[in-house]
């Protein structure tokens, strides 16, 4: 009989794994449900949506067990792409703070037709 070739993980592992993210959407849904709001509502939902993902790839797609390369690979476009959005969102601020500066209160706004 030859042996599969590969690395096997107890069960136990996924099952950790499954139950914190029912915790973590559990947590999720009770942001919604408690109504939170403003930058609070936004951190927790981006927090638990990323500790998710977090789980999701490193377990569940073996990404933990990998070479540093193919991590690098996988998950360097997506850090990147989070990165330029960040930098989006400062340059925003940054225009719409100078809008108001030059322009006046009334150039911030969107005009409706």
């Amino acid at each position: 009989m030859a042996q599969a070739s590969g690395q096997q993980h107890p069960i136990s592992i996924y099952m950790w794994i499954w139950g914190l993210l029912f915790v973590f959407s559990f947590f999720s849904y009770m942001v919604d449900y408690l109504d939170f709001q403003g930058l609070m509502r936004w951190s927790l939902i981006l927090l638990f949506m990323f500790l998710k993902a977090g789980f999701i790839v490193g377990i569940f797609m073996h990404m933990a067990w990998e070479r540093l390369a193919l991590k690098m690979v996988i998950l360097g476009p997506p850090v990147a792409l989070c990165v330029l959005i960040a930098l989006m969102v400062i340059e925003a601020d940054y225009t719409f703070l100078t809008r108001i500066v030059f322009f006046g209160e009334g150039a911030a706004l969107p005009v409706h037709h």
